[in-house]
This record gives C-alpha cells, structure tokens and sequence, in this order.
C-alpha cells in the first residue's frame, strides 16, 4: 500500500469512529430527553434500537483505530458535547425534530460513506465491507426516521440545513485532525 493510500484509509477510520461515537452521543441525548421531559414509548424504543446498531459500528472502527495504531481526532470530547446537545435539544423540540435530526445526519452519512466506498482499493476488501454494511444500516435508520415523521417542511428546511453543514464540518476537521 502506498504511503498516501495509507494515509487516507487512516483519515477513513478515524472520521468514521468519530462519526459512529457522534451517532451514539445523538442517541443518548435523545434518550436522555425521552426519559426525562418527553414522554414517548414507542419513540425511545425506535432510538433504543438505532443506537444498537451505532454501537456495533463504532465497536469496528474503535478495534481498527487500535489495530492500526491511528490517533482517534482530537475533537472526540467537543462532538460527544455536541452530540448529547444535538440529540437533547432535537427531542425537545419534538418528535419531528428529533426523527429529522436523524435523517439529516444519515443523509450526511450516506454520501460520506459512499465516497470512501469508491476510493477503497481492493487490498482493503474488509474495510470497504464493513462500511457498505454500515452505509445500508444507515440507509435504513434514514428510512426509520421518516417513516416516524422527520420533515423538511417550513423551519425544519433550516434545521436540516444546520444539522447537515455542522455535520460536514466535522467530517472534515475530524479526517485531518
């Protein structure tokens, strides 16, 4: 492997164990909403068993970080704050915001996944596995949060807006730093 592929299979890693711990904090704080403020089984439930799938993935980039002795980004203690925030502050505005704020980062996530998906070469087959498998759960979770309402109707345009460009932001600073 040459030492730039290298490189760029190490930011891969690290962006996405940042990204899948991020998806957890979202769902914690979520749940952190539902369990105090917001009353609402069926919705926790749904979380619950996204964040199931979250903690899979992240359990795969955490072991691939430590295989590959690569430095996780240094911004890990901001995004969990974030996150949590995310994840509070959308359930508090209700199950549409917080239903959006999962489609909103999944859609994020669909495409950044499906462009390392394109650059992986072919000595990486089990990496470029893992995250085509993760791009589909992810796939899925988008699908979840439509079908339980998210819209992009009125002000939630802006708040998908917002949700999407924070999370491409820390894409980019996470591959790199």
């Amino acid at each position: 492997m040459k030492k730039s592929d290298k490189k760029k299979i190490e930011e891969f890693i690290r962006v996405d164990h940042a990204g899948e711990r991020g998806a957890i904090k979202i769902y914690e704080g979520q749940l952190l909403a539902l369990n105090t403020f917001v009353k609402d089984e069926e919705l926790k439930k749904t979380v619950e068993e996204m964040k199931e799938h979250e903690h899979e993935h992240a359990n795969y980039f955490e072991q691939e970080i430590r295989k590959r002795n690569i430095k996780p980004t240094k911004f890990l203690p901001l995004w969990d704050l974030l996150g949590v925030g995310l994840g509070f502050g959308s359930t508090l505005l209700g199950k549409k915001a917080a239903m959006l704020c999962t489609a909103s980062v999944e859609e994020v996530i669909d495409e950044h996944y499906q462009n390392q998906i394109n650059q992986i070469e072919s000595d990486e087959k089990d990496l470029k596995n893992k995250i085509v498998k993760f791009r589909e759960d992810e796939l899925h979770h988008k699908d979840i949060a439509y079908e339980k309402g998210a819209s992009k109707e009125g002000i939630y345009s802006l708040f998908d807006k917002v949700i999407k460009t924070g999370s491409k932001i820390a894409i980019r600073i996470s591959e790199k730093i």
